[in-house]
Formats: C-alpha cells, sequence, structure tokens
C-alpha cells in the first residue's frame, strides 16, 4: 500500500520562518507524520526568510494566476518536502510576513493568500505532475480560501480536506469586491458560504467549506463553542462539532528541538537527574540580563508576544508585587507599543528594583531557550489560549508554568494546590479569575512553594517527565485522514 500523501498549507513554518506558534507546528507535525509513514509536504509563500534558508530547489511550474505570475519550486528542508511559492511582488517584502513596521496589515493580503489556498488546491488537480495530495490540511484563516477553492471542484475529482483553527480571534476579513478577484462565483458570498457580517471570511472558509475542523487543544475545541471564545462562529462551530466534524488535538512540541540534556543553545544541558547542573543556566542568565547573582530568589520568566490576548498587562500590574515579594523578572518579547513601552519604563525608572527586573524587548529564539532554562517560573497568562507551546517546554526544562486556567494551558498543568502537592500531580500554579488579584495569588503560591526547595524539586522532576511530543498527536491526525478517505 502507497504512504498517504498529506499537503500542509500554511503561511510559516519553523525554522524557515516563525511569528508564532503556528510555524512551530507546521515545523514539527509534518516530521512527525513521516516517522508514522505517511509522506507529508508543505506549500508555503516565498517570503524573503523562506527563500534565504530553503537552499536548492528544483522548478515545478510557472503559471498565469489572479494574482499575478507566480513560480512553483519544490526542495527538501529537514527531510521535509517543501513547495514554495515564488511571486515576489506579493511576498518579497521586509518585516513581517502579515503588515508593515507600523503593524498595518497589507491592503493585498487578500491575494497574497488566496493564492496561497488556491495553490494548494491546485495541486490535488496535478499541477506538479510527479506528487498529487490525498489530503489537504489547510492552517489558520491564511489558508482556508484552499478549502472553498477545493469544494468547488467536481466531486469525482476533488481531494479532501482538514482545517485547523490556530486562533479564531484572527480571521482573514476582507471586502467582498474581491470575490471575481480571488476566482470565487458570488453564489459562495452568503450565510452559507464565504460571507461574515458583510465581508469575506478566509477563517469561515475553512471552518464551513472543510470535511473535517480541528483545533488545537480539548478544551478550546469547547470554548470556541461559546460566545466569550467564539469570536461571532460560536454558531457554525457548534453545527459542526454535533455533525462530528469539529475535534480538539493537543498539539505537541518538537522534543528534538527543545530537549534540555541535547539543547545546543543553553549554557550548561542537564535532564532530571541532574537537576543541579540547571544552576548554571540560571547563573548565566542572571548575568547575561545584569540581575543579581543568586538562587535565594525566584527568577520568573516571560516569552511572548506583547498583545492583549496574551495577559501580559496583568503581569506588567503585578510586577511592583513580584518584586516586593522577593522575586525577580526576565521578559523577552515585542508587540503592541504600550506594553513594550510599560515594561521598558519600569525596568528603567525603578532604581529600587535594579538587579532584579530586566527587559529584552524583539523576538531571538536561542534566548527563549535560554530563559526557559534558567527561569524558575515562566509565565503564561493569556486570557485565552488556543493551546500554547511555552508552558510545554517550561515543564520539560523545568521552569515550572505560571498560567491562566483557559485552553491548552488548562490541558496541560496541573495545579499546585495543596491537595495536587501531596498526591503528586503538581506540575505548575495556575489562577481561574483573569485579573491582577488572581494573577499575584498565584505568584504567592509559587513563592510559599519556592521555600520548600525538597518539594519544588520534586515537582521540577515531575513536570520533566510530562510528554507532549507530536507522537500521539500526528497519529490522532492520520485517523482523522483515514476516516475522511
Amino acid at each position: 500500500m502507497e504512504p498517504m500523501r498529506i499537503l500542509h498549507v500554511c503561511a510559516e513554518m519553523y525554522p524557515l520562518l516563525k511569528t508564532g506558534g503556528l510555524a512551530d507546528v507546521t515545523g514539527a507535525l509534518p516530521k512527525a507524520q513521516l516517522k508514522q509513514k505517511a509522506e507529508a509536504r508543505v506549500l508555503l509563500p516565498g517570503f524573503p526568510a523562506v527563500k534565504d534558508k530553503m537552499g536548492p530547489t528544483d522548478l515545478v511550474a510557472v503559471i498565469d494566476t489572479f494574482a499575478g505570475r507566480a513560480a512553483l519550486s519544490f526542495g527538501y528542508f529537514d527531510g521535509v518536502g517543501v513547495y514554495v511559492i515564488d511571486a515576489p511582488h506579493l511576498f518579497h517584502r521586509e518585516g513581517s510576513p502579515y503588515h508593515d513596521e507600523y503593524q498595518n496589515a497589507y491592503q493585498d493580503n487578500y491575494l497574497r493568500f488566496g493564492l496561497l489556498g488556491w495553490i494548494g488546491a491546485d495541486l490535488t488537480r496535478g499541477l506538479d505532475s510527479m506528487w498529487r495530495p490525498d489530503i489537504i490540511h489547510a492552517h489558520d484563516w491564511h489558508a482556508g480560501l484552499a478549502c472553498a477553492y477545493l469544494a468547488e471542484m467536481d466531486s469525482h475529482e476533488r481531494t479532501k480536506s482538514v482545517f485547523t483553527i490556530h486562533n479564531l480571534a484572527y480571521q482573514g476579513c476582507f471586502a467582498p469586491i474581491h470575490m471575481a478577484q480571488l476566482h470565487l462565483p458570488w453564489y459562495l458570498y452568503n450565510m452559507n458560504g464565504l460571507e461574515y457580517y458583510g465581508q469575506i471570511s478566509f477563517m469561515k472558509a475553512g471552518i464551513f467549506f472543510a470535511d473535517h475542523v480541528t483545533t488545537v487543544s480539548p478544551t478550546y475545541a469547547r470554548e470556541i463553542l461559546g460566545p466569550e471564545n467564539g469570536f461571532g462562529m460560536q454558531g457554525l462551530l457548534s453545527l459542526r462539532a454535533s455533525q462530528g466534524r469539529l475535534t480538539g488535538i493537543l498539539n505537541g512540541i518538537d522534543d528534538v528541538v527543545w530537549d534540555p540534556k541535547t539543547d545546543p543553545l543553553i549554557p550548561q544541558n542537564f535532564d532530571k537527574r541532574t537537576l543541579n547542573a540547571r544552576l548554571a543556566d540560571k547563573e548565566a542568565l542572571q548575568k547575561e540580563f545584569h540581575l543579581e547573582v543568586t538562587n535565594s530568589k525566584p527568577l520568573f520568566g516571560v516569552v511572548s508576544r506583547l498583545v492583549h490576548q496574551k495577559g501580559l498587562d496583568l503581569v506588567l500590574e503585578a510586577l511592583p508585587f513580584i518584586m516586593e515579594q522577593g522575586g525577580q523578572f526576565v521578559l523577552l518579547g515585542s508587540g503592541e507599543q504600550w506594553l513594550e513601552r510599560g515594561f521598558e519604563d519600569f525596568a528603567h525608572n525603578n532604581p529600587a528594583y535594579r538587579g532584579n527586573v530586566a527587559v529584552r524587548l524583539g523576538y531571538d529564539d536561542a534566548l527563549s531557550h535560554r530563559i526557559t532554562a534558567g527561569s524558575d517560573v515562566l509565565m503564561v497568562p493569556s486570557r485565552f489560549e488556543p493551546c500554547g507551546l511555552t508552558q510545554m517546554a517550561a515543564l520539560r526544562y523545568g521552569s515550572l508554568p505560571l498560567v491562566h486556567n483557559t485552553g491548552g494551558l488548562a490541558d496541560t498543568v496541573v495545579n499546585s494546590t495543596v491537595e495536587n502537592v501531596d498526591n503528586k500531580t503538581a506540575t505548575g500554579f495556575i489562577f481561574y479569575d483573569c485579573n491582577r488579584d488572581a494573577l499575584q495569588g498565584a505568584v504567592s503560591r509559587a513563592m510559599e512553594l519556592w521555600k520548600s526547595r525538597k518539594t519544588w524539586r520534586t515537582i521540577q522532576q515531575r513536570a520533566m517527565t510530562r510528554n507532549f511530543g507530536w507522537k500521539e498527536s500526528a497519529r490522532q491526525y492520520l485517523d482523522i485522514y483515514r476516516k475522511l478517505l
């Protein structure tokens, strides 16, 4: 029997290009599926970072499209087959793949990502004469139109599709005037189709037209059925759930990239049996950020995009409390200017806290590993979090996560209550009301537990035994594909 052929359609893939957790998933899931004897490939826009890192590729086709002329090339990266759409007039821009330096979305994003979906669908019709997918797996709104284009094909030739919601808050909405330009028939523009509050929604296209919809954690799959996290699509999602066409599958992390025993990006490698060596990572991090070098104070870390969803404004409000309780704090992140400015001002304008707080704005993959390895507590206070990978990496590295009880955070962290500490299940700290006081309560529990180093070490070792690799999640996706076929 020939292996199943899967095409992942997405906007980014680690380590070719990463702006968030989507890239981690599309970088790791195809590799996990290859290990399970499926033939998984990836389709990406030809952003400069992708083209620079891909290495040699072979030309597959040159095509005239509704978005202009584009070339499709193919090569292998880290063992995974990757198609790259080369259309410089659409993709060769400095900075973010999605917006300019002023955080304004590119006005032609409907063309840029419409083309991604269109070529994904066209690959099912023999655009590459050497390879044709059995399943199209589209990821987030950028790839949502792939499912709509597939739905318009004759039923006898139509490839089955799976659409994964990575974050329902970003929906890819554009003016309906673009329907014709995107080669979409007007009869698709209605409530039972692409129309969403007077606009075209690429996210809705994926949810409505895919043969099966998944989200990135079981809890998030339930949360998006209600108004608070459904962002206006809860009705459609509830219908999909009632049809048995909505599944929550917990993301994994790449357990080769995130392995403290072999990680080349951290100063000192360690595992659960050599936790004493981990102190060298904390000391190196303190020196790097000019913090007081001490193990008497717990070091709270943050690695995050600085946006409202991530709840970092609550951390900013709680920083004086963390300092007064005797903690240290280090942050790596970028995003909304008012949050960037708030953290920088706190770090630079409070002489009393000098040596205990540090902020680095920007994205630095290697530094994110060092903070994960060197912090005692990693804070993920998201208002909502479809899955979250930061807390999984933290657990693997013995940095106890402090999280809000939502989405994948609720699925992966066990609160350090007295009962859970006693019954040996605790792995981190959870707060339930999304406000400063609740977060400070979790900080207080962490500070109290820090006083008992023996108990803290036991919880660290238990956290490090949690398995969040991709093997089981990849198997669940393959099961869905098989049922569709």
